[in-house]
């Protein structure tokens, strides 16, 4: 692998670099099919031709939105049309299968969401906790996830520990065993924490729960499309995430996983049609015969078919580069970028872990001379696309690169740190 130093060496000194080249405008002809006789950067810059992303600025903030390439667009324009023009809606259970092998989980454990808050809310009010129970949680969680537990702490009284995350995962790990009490219902942690990055190892902590008979309900929102991610390997009992952000899919789709074992101990409280078994009004009392034997009785009524088969040309366009091989590429991105800042300590403090374990995708920074806010704006105004991180009064910034970016991007991202913090 290039080094990076080797790499900024080259571009100052004007020698060109196979595979680094301007990246097409949106109007340019992507091609159909992905070239993997391509290697290195020259695959990257040939596949960033398949995004109609405009390169009038550089975009690193897949964190909170991924866009989608050209196939995901017209899957979902095709869905429209067809639905529109025939009338015929049709179900999504063919997508429901796919959506499900992409995380390495049974169709009959795949609930189909809108996004991963309503995902998190499902799995929260649908665990069996009472009074006084106790959930683990951190400090550093996105609001989809906090207000959620907070909500049910508020009007049923359970108890939340929230703990200050470590800088290893094994740290993590001995810190979550460490909170554990007698109490202990649920450890409710994010994946990948939305504000410094930081990943959990949440296989290890997934089967220390199931020990000492612990529910592990994880926030997924950036896991799935980052890892090359099998949540039957995993092992945790529930895990919310969405198609929006690194898997590149629609707005507005989104999975929970409902591992078959607990699937019973989980409570559904909305339901419509397809959540049940069977119900007659005319029956005296009226009969209610139960739900479907699946985490399907958790996403009920109609679902948008082009929305879904949105989602399936994301995942589609996963498997056809290799899940594997975007993991890889995003790593490979996140040292880049931490290598770079990491550079420049006498302006900058680096928030996210050191440890490649514990880092996938986004590197959070602090400004030491200036306001994060003022640092921020001044960075956008040299063409980029970030995202600032108020939450767990951290005030900083954060960087999400995804396999539409290039070293070079990055390289100028930060040059112009450089530039903004003196």
């Amino acid at each position: 692998m290039q080094s990076r130093r080797s790499f900024i060496q080259k571009i100052s000194a004007g020698i060109a670099i196979p595979g680094l080249v301007s990246f097409n405008s949106p109007t340019q002809t992507s091609p159909k099919s992905i070239n993997q006789s391509l290697q290195g950067e020259e695959f990257w810059i040939e596949l960033r031709k398949k995004f109609p992303l405009k390169d009038s600025r550089v975009y690193l903030n897949n964190g909170t939105f991924g866009p989608s390439p050209q196939a995901v667009l017209d899957a979902l324009q095709n869905s429209f049309e067809e639905t529109n023009t025939s009338g015929e809606y049709g179900h999504i259970e063919p997508e429901r299968e796919k959506l499900a092998a992409f995380v390495g989980i049974k169709t009959s454990e795949i609930s189909l969401t809108h996004n991963t808050t309503e995902g998190i809310n499902i799995m929260c009010w649908g665990l069996p906790l009472k009074a006084g129970d106790e959930v683990i949680i951190t400090l550093h969680e996105h609001v989809g996830n906090a207000l959620p537990w907070l909500n049910r702490a508020k009007l049923q009284g359970i108890i939340l520990k929230p703990f200050e995350p470590k800088a290893s995962q094994a740290e993590n790990l001995d810190l979550i065993k460490s909170l554990v009490t007698s109490k202990t219902k649920v450890i409710a942690i994010p994946h990948i924490t939305c504000t410094t990055g930081l990943v959990f190892p949440i296989k290890e902590i997934s089967a220390f729960a199931r020990s000492k008979g612990i529910f592990t309900a994880i926030d997924g929102a950036h896991g799935a499309g980052t890892f090359d991610i099998d949540l039957h390997d995993l092992g945790c009992d529930l895990y919310a995430s969405s198609y929006h952000k690194w898997v590149l899919g629609p707005n507005g789709t989104g999975f929970l996983y409902v591992r078959e074992g607990i699937l019973e101990q989980v409570q559904a409280y909305q339901v419509g049609a397809y959540s049940d078994l069977g119900w007659d009004m005319y029956q005296n009392p009226p009969e209610f015969e139960g739900y479907v034997p699946t985490a399907h009785r958790f996403d009920y009524g109609s679902q948008s078919l082009p929305m879904m088969k949105g989602a399936v040309a994301a995942a589609d366009f996963h498997e056809e580069i290799g899940k594997e091989k975007i993991e890889i590429r995003i790593r490979e991105l996140n040292q880049y970028l931490f290598e770079g800042l990491s550079e420049m300590g006498s302006r900058l403090d680096i928030l996210s872990p050191e440890e490649p374990e514990s880092r996938i995708s986004m590197v959070t920074f602090k400004p030491k001379n200036m306001d994060y806010q003022e640092a921020a704006g001044l960075i956008s105004k040299e063409g980029f696309r970030i995202r600032q991180v108020p939450e767990s009064k951290l005030d900083a910034i954060r960087i999400s690169a995804h396999i539409y970016n290039s070293k070079t991007e990055i390289y100028s991202f930060l040059e112009a740190v450089k530039k903004v913090l003196g």
